[in-house]
């Protein structure tokens, strides 16, 4: 996983691969069939690993203040990412999601865990009076994953020296429009 997430699907080479997990070729291809395999195979363990973001949104609490404690997190994963590695899933889309269907539906897949933690998250915030009942949930839920998403991409392309003000500025805008 590491391996794909620090050089992408076509920056890895088979050798890479090798280095990387200390296995052999031969016992590669037999344990993932091919690389695409071994690329679902990360990107499936990616979506096991990042199950504590949907976690934090079961806790209780305030929804708004929930919902910013994720985006901060997701901020400081930014800021503190000195390999500049970002979110696989992220990577994952913008690089073969477009031209792989299997990718896409573990991108898609990994999207939609956190539609619904949000969603459940609004609905519940609906039902104590701290959302705004006319709200749609799922559309609330699909604006929170998108604002992730442009962190992620902000975070990893924008300029070094305002990044920690520009993220925290989004935080508090998103937070602001629900």
């Amino acid at each position: 996983m590491r391996v794909f997430w620090q050089r992408g699907y076509a920056g890895t080479s088979i050798q890479d691969l090798v280095e990387g997990t200390g296995l052999g070729r031969g016992s590669l291809y037999n344990a993932f069939g091919s690389k695409q395999g071994l690329y679902e195979f990360a990107l499936s363990r990616y979506y096991d690993m990042t199950a504590f973001n949907v976690a934090l949104l079961a806790e209780e609490g305030p929804v708004k203040e929930l919902i910013r404690r994720l985006l901060h997190k997701i901020v400081a994963e930014e800021l503190h990412d000195t390999e500049n590695l970002g979110c696989m899933v992220a990577n994952a889309s913008l690089e073969v999601a477009r031209h792989d269907s299997g990718i896409a539906e573990l991108v898609a897949k990994n999207f939609s865990r956190m539609e619904r933690a949000l969603t459940a998250l609004f609905l519940r915030g609906q039902a104590a009076g701290e959302i705004e009942a006319g709200r749609r949930p799922e559309a609330l839920a699909r604006f929170v994953v998108s604002t992730i998403q442009g962190i992620r991409v902000i975070g990893k392309g924008g300029a070094r020296e305002d990044r920690s003000e520009r993220l925290a500025d989004i935080v508090e805008v998103a937070v602001g429009a629900l």
